[in-house]
């Protein structure tokens, strides 16, 4: 994936400060397999867009810092493929979010995090799994993720990719 980043020069002119291959991605083994590519990230609101380092290379963890943000797509592989070594537990803990009580999960990738998402499907299709519903999202298709407990069910043969924006909130309950 190309990432491509602005900024300033010394001068104060608008300048590409990164142009490529995203250098931040990784395959999560214990979320089954999942491709995680980070984009970039922010650490507070309003965000400082001083300084020309690369914010997207940071410690790997689900949420954003208190006050930031993060941009990141994740390619998710179908179900049958990743349910095989998801360790829902150990994944989730490690990331720094809430698996699910195991025994009121609907999904092994149930799990919530102290955010606001926006979520935007590229490619593929994918099923938002919630404590009481779900929904098919297509190619296309947006959602706002607030919070909630909520698992990603591709039950396809083809992989999905979404686009999410992560934005750190106050816990729901």
């Amino acid at each position: 994936m190309r990432r491509v980043v602005t900024g300033h020069d010394d001068q104060g002119r608008a300048v590409v400060l990164f142009d490529g291959d995203a250098p931040h991605a990784f395959v999560l083994e214990k979320a089954g397999g999942l491709r995680l590519t980070e984009i970039w990230e922010t650490r507070s609101s309003p965000a400082d867009n001083t300084g020309s380092g690369d914010a997207a290379d940071h410690e790997r963890r689900i949420e954003p810092v208190v006050g930031g943000t993060v941009f990141r797509v994740i390619e998710y592989p179908p179900d049958r493929v990743r349910l095989r070594t998801l360790d829902p537990d150990r994944f989730f803990r490690a990331m720094g979010a809430h698996a699910a009580d195991a025994t009121a999960r609907r999904h092994p990738g149930m799990h919530k995090t102290d955010t606001v998402d926006y979520c935007v499907v590229l490619s593929g299709e994918i099923w938002a799994v919630l404590d009481q519903n779900e929904v098919l999202l297509r190619a296309g298709d947006c959602l706002v993720q607030r919070g909630t407990n909520h698992a990603w069910s591709n039950r396809t043969d083809e992989p999905c990719v979404i686009a999410f924006v992560l934005i750190a909130a106050k816990p729901a309950q």
